[in-house]
C-alpha cells in the first residue's frame, strides 16, 4: 500500500508526493489539473510551479516566474496555459509540463515510471479524461488513475465522506467550481461549473474596458479582485489605483476604481455560482437535506478567498457556510489511497483484511448472512467445482 509522506499546495492545486512501493526513490504523485501546482524538488524545499510553460523552440521555465511574464513576453517567447476550465487545452504542452513534475520528484533512476493519480473535474467527458491519461502516460507515467476534485477536496478538509451523513463541499478554483454531495465514500450529486476565478478577472478587466476606458491584463484584474474584490458589502468600502492603457488614446493611464463598483461586476459569476449550488441541493435526498441543515456547506479553493463570499452564499441560500481550515491548502491531510495497489484482487470477494488495507478504514465482518438479514438462509445447490 502506498504510504503518503507528504502534500504541498500553492493556490487551488497540489502534488502529493508518496514513497513507491518499489523503494523511495519510487515517487506516485497526485495532480490537481486545475491552474497551479508546487512541486517538491526535494526533502526540503518547495518551489511554486504554474500550468504555465514559456517556449523558444523548448520549454524554458515553469512557475510563477512565467506567470510574472504574462502579457510581457516578446515575439520568440510564449507563456502558456495548456489547461482551461480543468482540461486540456493543449496536449503538447500538457505533456511536456507533466514530464516537468514527474522529472523534477524523481530522486532515483529514470527509467522507473511512478504511478500518477490525477484529480479532475467531475463534469469532464470521457474524451477529456482519455486526453488526461494519454498526456500523463506520454509524460512517463506508469499508471494513471483518475479521482473527482471534490471527493479530493473532501478528504482533504477532514469531512465524514466515510460516514452516513451528507456533506458539501464547494471548491472554486480557477477554471471550474466543483458543487458536489458527499455520503459513504461516494459523490451522490456533483456538478462541475465553468465559471471561477478567471471568470471574474475577465469580469473586472471587461468593467474597466467599458466604465474607464481602461484595458488591463489578467495580473492586474486579479490584483484587483484580491485587494478590492468581494461578493457582500463590507465593513469599510476600499479603492485601489490601477493601471492599463487608455482605449481611446492608446496612451498609458492609471484610474481609481471602488470595491463598490468591483462587487457590482463580480455580482453575475457570483450569483451563477449560488445557483449551482441551489441546483444540487435540490436534488439531494430528503435524508441528506436533513444533514446539511446543521452542517451547512465548505468552501474551499483559491476562489472562495474572495472577501465576504461565505457572507452572499449564506444569505442566498439560508445554509450555514464555513471556510475550510486552510483554503488554498486543503488537500494538505494525509491521504491513505492512492490509486489501486498491485496485489488488490480484481475479481471475486476480498478478504476485510485486504479491504481495510486498501480503503485505510477499519472494516468488519458483520456475521453470517442469517444473523444479518434476520432470516433462515439455506443452500440450495452448489456449483461443481465450488
Amino acid at each position: 500500500m502506498l504510504a503518503a509522506w507528504g502534500t504541498w499546495l500553492s493556490g487551488a492545486q497540489a502534488v502529493l508526493v508518496t514513497r513507491g512501493t518499489l523503494g523511495p526513490w519510487v515517487p506516485d504523485l497526485l495532480l490537481l489539473l486545475v491552474i497551479v501546482v508546487a512541486v517538491k524538488l526535494n526533502r526540503r524545499d518547495v518551489v511554486p510551479a504554474t500550468f504555465i510553460l514559456a517556449l523558444r523552440r523548448t520549454a524554458t521555465a515553469v512557475g510563477y516566474r512565467v506567470k510574472e511574464m504574462m502579457g510581457k513576453t516578446p515575439g520568440e517567447i510564449s507563456a502558456i496555459r495548456p489547461l482551461r476550465h480543468g482540461v486540456i487545452a493543449n496536449p503538447k504542452v500538457t505533456e511536456k509540463m507533466l514530464r516537468y513534475f514527474i522529472t523534477k520528484v524523481q530522486d532515483g533512476p529514470r527509467w522507473v515510471k511512478p504511478r500518477v493519480v490525477i484529480a479532475v473535474p467531475v463534469g469532464i467527458t470521457a474524451v477529456e479524461r482519455r486526453a488526461v491519461i494519454n498526456a500523463a502516460e506520454r509524460a512517463g507515467a506508469r499508471d494513471v488513475y483518475l479521482i473527482p476534485e471534490p471527493m479530493a477536496a473532501g478528504v482533504g478538509c477532514d469531512l465524514p465522506v466515510t460516514e452516513p451523513r451528507g456533506s458539501l463541499i464547494v471548491d472554486i478554483g480557477g477554471g471550474t467550481t466543483e458543487i458536489a454531495v458527499l455520503s459513504l465514500a461516494g459523490i451522490v450529486k456533483a456538478t462541475s461549473l465553468r465559471i471561477a476565478g478567471d471568470d471574474m478577472d475577465d469580469e473586472i478587466r471587461g468593467h474597466l474596458r467599458r466604465h474607464h476606458n481602461l484595458m488591463i491584463g489578467e495580473g492586474s484584474a486579479e490584483r484587483v479582485k484580491l485587494t478590492i474584490g468581494s461578493a457582500w458589502s463590507m465593513d469599510e468600502e476600499l479603492s485601489y489605483v490601477v493601471s492599463g492603457r487608455d482605449s481611446v488614446t492608446g496612451l498609458p493611464r492609471s484610474t481609481t476604481v471602488t470595491s463598490i463598483e468591483i462587487r457590482e461586476a463580480l455580482a453575475h459569476p457570483v450569483r451563477l455560482i449560488c445557483e449551482a449550488i441551489r441546483g444540487q441541493l435540490e436534488l439531494a435526498p430528503p435524508e441528506i437535506s436533513a444533514d446539511l441543515v446543521e452542517s451547512g456547506l465548505v468552501l474551499v479553493g483559491g476562489g472562495s478567498l474572495l472577501h465576504k463570499l461565505p457572507e452572499a452564499i449564506e444569505d442566498y441560500l439560508g445554509l450555514p457556510v464555513r471556510m475550510g481550515d486552510d483554503p488554498e491548502d486543503y488537500l494538505g491531510l494525509p491521504v491513505r489511497m492512492v490509486g489501486a495497489p498491485p496485489d488488490l484482487p480484481k475479481q471475486g470477494a476480498a478478504p476485510p483484511e485486504a479491504i481495510e488495507d486498501y480503503l485505510g478504514l477499519p472494516v468488519r465482518m458483520v456475521g453470517a448472512p442469517e444473523d444479518y438479514l434476520g432470516l433462515p438462509v439455506r443452500m440450495v445447490g452448489a456449483p461443481p467445482d465450488l
